[in-house]
């Protein structure tokens, strides 16, 4: 089931099968995820995706549930709004004896329910009689553990693997064994209650007799452990208690919003279950990993951009994306890691063939945004919180990331940042849009490294910029005037080097010899995100963005439909990604384009309608939005996403004009507005410094109305029009 191929050292994303088949459901608590069927089991099909993985090692690749010899009928499933716990009723088909009938069809209900808690997954199954008579038989638990690598699930054929090593099988207890190349002994240890009649190394069979209207009640954990067991294994309900509690205490921090509209409501409380679903708690404090099931880990630009999205509503987050960034920065030049002085992490992964070096990505630094980005996200950190501390803290750090931009990330010295990798098993295209055709011309070649994609060149304004900010701030007067000397000077060349003025918007990259990439594509939306274009220009890039060639009805597609790379089943030419469509929204709000800022929140919060769960995936197929139908899904695409989930949130910011300046302790509100499908919408616990305010929105025939329900400490609301 190869859906990712490697050719000469490189990965591509290759779709063989498609995972809208079934659809999965999918539970996370920091490094441990699970990925099951609709009825609660493991099953090698589709994808092959499905499994209990921990620590980017698949310790589950089967768990079937079977009464009486037969699969149980689904009745529902779901994930709890809150992310926190999976649910399943499952009734019984026709159960023979020979020629006897055990069990009518629905005379016996299933519940399953099950939650991931510090490295294991915990289940209860009970099982109820609703039917006339006794009924005895037997309920089996199939499994086994291939303790498969991320990379090998996602397609990798390796020329060597560990050993399995003995099974032990107890009445209650499971354990299963595996030692890895890398020397590391990965166990996954089942433990059931009350114990079964029988247990083997991959079975678990219960003899149940049941009376009408009574219910038996099995509990089943799965942990995964590296050499020795857990010093302690909760039950059920202590381990239920224990993560909920750590959901909660997230979800404290936060400010809550609703509105009138409840499938709006239902949209935002899925995304903020989603990305507090894929916050992990590392020694630096919270960090958003980027997504289920390929991309559970760090990711540089991926966490910075989620912490921008909902840096209003939770700063905490940011403070934990810069603090982990800033202690992972390369201090060294490797170019087997694409790292250099002063560089901001790409990716970080556990798992043995990352250990092993069979992929490049246990520690890389292939991204050539995510530098800029940190200093981005450092400076709108202060701005939201006034924190100077943090900033005195990682100080050293932003002047080693501008350093980067300035001694490596440039070059050649023109002013403008590109990228190259240095090792040939790291990525070829190292910004957002990273698979090996994201970047073109306008006759369908592929652009030469080094590149230098226009959105990276707006980052590096902003960091400049913001790294100005943050001086002013320190007291650090000469260097304020040569970052704004820098900023205004990559301005103006940006202007002159990138401009389209046939196309009307930017180019998407200059390639190794300075030939722009002439193609309409979704990257100059990022541009504007900074503020670093011209007004009339911006404009001008705008209305490109939402021409029917660029917009989708679901949302700016990442490549124009005319231009001859475009596909909409692609990654990354022509596909829709709800982040990119956030950082577009915002972009247009700042040039206060609201009215198109509005269009691609509806058109994303249409496509929320029809996609499970009311959950955004990464990315869905750029076809053009047809009536009576939903977005067309991408096979591959990662649900729940942290971007993804993060893009209401950036949205909704924009179409409010909402801002924070947390030194001044002032809320700003420049000209709200509200979609069409909103009357009134409410903030509560919005925090900012010591205090808190509560405020609410309400539409009329011609505005936008901000009244303040709930003040305390020194906050003061300001309201532009």
């Amino acid at each position: 089931m190869e859906d990712v191929i490697e050719v000469k050292g490189e990965y591509y994303i290759r779709a063989l099968t498609s995972r809208v088949e079934d659809r999965t459901r999918v539970l996370k608590d920091g490094e441990t995820f699970g990925v099951f069927d609709r009825y609660g089991d493991i099953q090698l099909y589709g994808l092959g995706e499905q499994g209990l993985y921990h620590d980017g090692t698949r310790h589950l690749s089967r768990l079937e549930l079977r009464v009486g010899g037969r699969r149980p009928l689904l009745l529902s499933s779901t994930v709890k709004n809150e992310n926190d716990l999976f649910t399943a009723d499952l009734t019984n088909p026709d159960l023979m004896e020979g020629d006897d009938l055990i069990s009518g069809r629905g005379d016996l209900h299933l519940f399953r329910s099950k939650f991931l808690w510090q490295g294991a997954c915990y289940e209860r199954i009970r099982l109820s009689n609703y039917g006339l008579n006794r009924v005895a038989l037997s309920l089996r638990i199939h499994f086994d553990a291939d303790f498969a690598d991320i990379f090998e699930v996602r397609g990798i054929t390796r020329a060597e693997r560990g050993r399995r090593l003995n099974d032990r099988a107890d009445l209650g207890t499971v354990v299963l064994a595996y030692e890895g190349l890398d020397g590391r002994v990965r166990t996954t240890r089942i433990e059931c209650f009350p114990p079964p009649q029988r247990t083997t190394p991959s079975l678990i069979d219960y003899a149940v007799e049941i009376v009408p209207h009574e219910t038996t009640t099995i509990n089943l954990s799965v942990h995964c452990e590296e050499r020795t067991p857990a010093a302690e294994h909760l039950p059920y309900d202590r381990a239920f208690v224990a993560a909920s509690t750590r959901l909660e205490a997230i979800r404290a921090r936060q400010c809550e919003i609703d509105c009138s509209n409840d499938r709006v409501n239902e949209w935002i409380e899925r995304s903020i279950s989603d990305l507090n679903m894929m916050i992990s708690t590392t020694p630096h404090g919270s960090y958003p990993y980027a997504g289920v099931p390929w991309y559970s880990t760090v990711f540089g630009r991926d966490g910075i951009i989620t912490a921008l999205q909902v840096l209003w509503l939770d700063p905490e987050l940011a403070r934990g994306v810069l603090t982990f960034l800033a202690a992972a920065q390369a201090t060294t030049t490797n170019p087997g890691q694409d790292a250099e002085p002063g560089k901001i992490l790409h990716e970080l992964r556990g798992g043995e063939m990352a250990a092993l070096g069979e992929v490049p990505f246990g520690r890389y630094y292939g991204s050539v945004d995510s530098t800029p980005l940190f200093v981005m996200l450092a400076a709108a950190y202060y701005d939201r919180t006034g924190d100077l501390d943090l900033v005195r803290s990682i100080w050293p750090n932003i002047e080693r990331a501008l350093g980067w931009i300035e001694n490596y990330g440039d070059r050649d010295g023109d002013g403008f940042v590109e990228y190259m990798r240095h090792t040939p098993t790291g990525l070829v295209h190292q910004g957002w849009k990273d698979s090996q055709d994201s970047v073109s011309h306008a006759d369908g070649r592929l652009a030469e490294p080094p590149i230098a994609l226009c959105e990276v060149q707006g980052y590096v304004y902003a960091a400049f910029e913001g790294a100005a900010d943050l001086a002013e701030a320190l007291g650090r007067t000469d260097q304020v005037i040569r970052f704004r000397t820098r900023a205004a000077a990559l301005r103006e060349r940006f202007e002159h080097e990138f401009w389209l003025e046939d196309l009307s918007t930017y180019a998407l990259a200059l390639d190794r010899d300075k030939q722009p990439c002439r193609v309409r594509s979704s990257n100059p939306g990022h541009c504007l995100f900074t503020g670093m274009v011209r007004e009339d220009r911006a404009r001008r890039a705008a209305a490109t963005l939402l021409q029917e060639e660029m917009f989708s009805g679901w949302g700016v597609r990442t490549l124009g439909a005319a231009e001859v790379r475009y596909n909409p089943m692609s990654y990354h030419n022509g596909s829709v990604w709800p982040h990119d469509n956030s950082i577009i929204a915002a972009g247009l709000a700042r040039y206060r384009l609201k009215d198109l800022a509005m269009r691609i929140l509806s058109g994303l919060y249409d496509a929320s309608l029809f996609v499970d769960l009311h959950r955004l995936p990464e990315l869905v197929c750029g076809f053009h939005r047809r009536p009576g139908e939903g977005p067309t899904l991408y096979p591959v695409a990662c649900a729940p996403q942290a971007w993804a989930s993060g893009a209401p949130f950036l949205m909704l910011q924009a179409c409010l004009g909402l801002s924070i300046d947390g030194p001044r302790r002032q809320v700003r509100c420049v000209h709200p507005v509200l979609p069409e499908v909103v009357e009134r919408l409410r903030i509560r616990n919005l925090k900012v410094g010591e205090g808190s305010v509560d405020l609410a929105f309400d539409r009329h025939p011609f505005d936008v109305s901000l009244n303040v329900l709930r003040r305390t400490g020194d906050v003061q609301v300001i309201v532009m029009k």
